[in-house]
């Protein structure tokens, strides 16, 4: 499945070589919707305030268990349509912000990828 591709520093979108919205396709489609799935907090989705990652209620400013963090993110990109599996990984964490990488495997063609994320709490520390 197709998705539009997000510049990564910013997380917005981009452009291609033509001036046009970029999209990003499979196989990275995959990893950066579950990343922008990870990145989602808890109530921030209008359409459905059950979906995202707790992020203001048991992580950010709470000191959890490195394991707690890593599963609420891994159920997170789970809920990715066509992932079949997820593993997340830390490159800085911090009361007030977490930045990794997660890596997913897709359900229909078993293809890996890999998207960056980066969160940033906005209640301060």
């Amino acid at each position: 499945m197709n998705t539009l591709l997000l510049d990564v520093s910013a997380w917005d979108l981009t452009t291609d070589a033509l001036g046009n919205i970029a999209v990003a396709t499979e196989p990275y489609s995959l990893s950066q919707d579950a990343a922008s799935a990870i990145k989602t907090f808890l109530g921030e989705a209008y359409f459905d305030t059950t979906i995202g990652v707790p992020w203001l209620q048991q992580i950010f400013g709470k000191n959890p268990p490195l394991a707690l963090i890593k599963a609420a993110l891994v159920d997170a990109a789970e809920t990715v349509p066509d992932v079949a599996t997820a593993q997340v990984y830390f490159t800085s964490l911090t009361k007030r912000a977490l930045s990794g990488q997660v890596q997913v495997v897709s359900a229909s063609s078993g293809q890996p990828s890999a998207a960056p994320f980066s969160v940033v709490n906005p209640m301060g520390a």
